[in-house]
């Protein structure tokens, strides 16, 4: 719900702070006065296109910013949530136009883009009238309106999965016929990589043996002849490191008698006897099992020359051989899949079938309603002043079907301008579109989401028992949602739950335009001057406040 609008400096509004109120209200002011600059000023915080002209004279830029309560409207949230943007329950929109024609944009205090505004616009408002914000216009919205009055959301859903899912099998298998002789190549050349790769049977863990094995063998000279040295060094030479450790601990050994001092010297050294006749053990262990295999040292070498090669043939490191193959293996069952043309007709087929018995019964029940609707909404025409009016909802068949079914919905018109029935948006008066709007915002009110409804001018053309009629509507309406209506019809004003007046006021030479609240006598006032003119007599103020306590609504209040 539209709860507060700020306005500054635009068109001939210095500075106006609106806060509204739930249910119907009228903004009614003599002829000229700017009622519309209000509906304006909404239409462009709602990203509605606008120009440097808006900007009041003399000044930098227009502002108009718009709080909106959110907290009962989950897709306006969702919205928010897909948008990275703040989704408290209140929603304030803003946008700012410098006399340079350039123009900001923001939400809930983020910069956006005006079709960022456009978007969350449609969720909130709806303009009927001779002003472009309007939703009933597009076909899309259309066919979501008849839905939602008919309750087939559900079907509506299951429809457009079940098409989607139709149009990927379609896909794939266009793909596959289309690419057959690429996907070929490309399966043949795979099979010969793959084959390649799975003879050489090469997994990470042989490279890690190999590299080892490879270094062990390359340098078993050298190892030889170390463990030899070192062999010589400690034990088997004549002055072997062994012989030397026991001469010193025997000699050390002899002279503890004398001083005991030594004896931590003496354990030192046994342990060192002790860890040089295991190293010595160990040595000839190793060097009884080092080996001299030239034979075995050329194998490893030609595995490894055989990883290496195939490495540098496909680019990767040797390591990488393993996941090329898994690759390939894997993009080999995607073909083998995607080339099977007949498996995947049969998919499309089966695909098909479900989506078209979705569709038939989405189609059915939208045919029901369609007759329902334009049965409602022609009784309700006649009731507006548009008794040779006739209303029709279209169902226009599509071909090869479509993402929300069968058929593309149309609201028509017929017997305004001759016989011929014409889409909505083609209804040339903006009055008869309004009334026509009217009459389908009442009938599906509660099917619909919008949470706000402003109508300017619906009642041009009419008056008497019409104009009644109408004020009854939006009445009605206001029960559902809240209602602003700019009007010049006493009988519409008085049905209403509050009323405001535009005026304008000269103030050093300039105009601008004011808003005021209405109520008590100051309301008796103003629909005395709609009724009868600038000159307020007894009877036409009689006639204002019979008006007023005749509308069983205002006689409660």
């Amino acid at each position: 719900m539209l709860q507060h609008l700020a306005i500054r400096d635009f068109v001939i509004v210095d500075r106006l702070s609106l806060d509204f109120s739930t249910g119907f209200g009228a903004l009614t002011g003599e002829t000229g006065a700017g009622k519309s600059i209000l509906i304006d000023a909404l239409a462009l915080v709602l990203g509605e296109r606008a120009d440097a002209g808006v900007v009041r004279s003399g000044c930098d830029k227009a502002e108009v910013s718009a709080t909106f309560e959110i907290a009962g409207l989950p897709e306006v949230k969702a919205w928010l949530n897909a948008n990275d943007l703040d989704s408290e329950d209140v929603l304030i929109l803003r946008r700012v136009l410098d006399a340079g024609g350039r123009s900001r944009a923001y939400i809930n205090g983020t910069p956006a883009t005006v079709q960022q505004l456009r978007e969350i616009g449609e969720y909130l408002v709806d303009i009927h009238g001779q002003h472009a914000h309007q939703s009933l216009l597009r076909a899309d919205a259309q066919r979501a309106l008849l839905d939602a009055h008919a309750g087939l959301q559900p079907e509506v859903l299951r429809v457009g999965t079940a098409y989607r899912a139709w149009r990927v099998a379609a896909d794939a298998l266009a793909a596959a016929t289309r690419g057959a002789e690429t996907l070929q190549r490309e399966r043949e050349q795979l099979e010969w990589q793959v084959r390649e790769l799975e003879s050489l049977a090469f997994s990470t863990a042989e490279w890690a043996e190999l590299e080892i094995e490879h270094r062990r063998l390359g340098h078993a000279a050298g190892l030889v002849e170390g463990a030899q040295l070192a062999l010589e060094v400690l034990a088997d030479g004549d002055a072997a490191a062994n012989s030397q450790l026991d001469r010193v601990a025997s000699r050390l050994e002899g002279l503890l008698d004398y001083d005991p001092g030594l004896q931590d010297i003496a354990v030192l050294l046994q342990s060192a006897q002790a860890e040089v006749a295991e190293a010595v053990s160990q040595l000839r262990r190793y060097a009884d099992r080092l080996d001299l295999d030239p034979a075995r040292l050329a194998e490893i070498e030609r595995r490894i020359e055989a990883v290496l090669a195939a490495a540098r043939k496909y680019r990767v490191a040797p390591e990488g051989l393993p996941a090329l193959l898994a690759d390939g293996q894997a993009r080999l069952a995607e073909l083998a899949a995607s080339t099977d043309t007949e498996a995947l007709a049969r998919r499309v087929e089966a695909a098909h079938r479900e989506y078209l018995g979705y569709a038939q019964v989405l189609s059915a029940g939208r045919q029901r309603a369609a007759t329902e609707m334009s049965e409602a909404v022609s009784a309700m025409m006649k009731q507006l002043a548009l008794a040779s009016g006739r209303f029709e909802v279209a169902l226009l068949p599509q071909m090869d079907g479509a993402v929300y079914g069968l058929e593309q919905v149309e609201f028509r018109v017929g017997g305004l301008a001759g016989n011929e029935t014409k889409p909505l948006a083609k209804v040339a008066s903006g009055g008869e579109l309004s009334r026509i709007s009217l009459a389908i915002q009442v009938l599906t009110s509660r099917a619909a989401a919008v949470p706000t409804l402003i109508f300017d001018e619906v009642d041009v053309g009419i008056g008497g028992g019409v104009a009644e009629i109408v004020g009854r509507m939006l009445r009605e309406l206001g029960d559902e949602r809240q209602v602003l209506c700019v009007t010049h019809l006493a009988q519409v004003a008085a049905r209403a739950q509050w009323q405001w007046q535009v005026s304008k006021q000269t103030q050093g030479g300039v105009t601008l335009s004011a808003i005021t609240p209405l109520d008590g006598d100051a309301r008796v006032k103003e629909i005395a001057r709609m009724l009868g003119g600038v000159e307020m007599t007894e009877i036409t103020l009689a006639h204002a406040n019979e008006l007023l306590r005749s509308t069983p609504e205002n006689a409660r209040n």
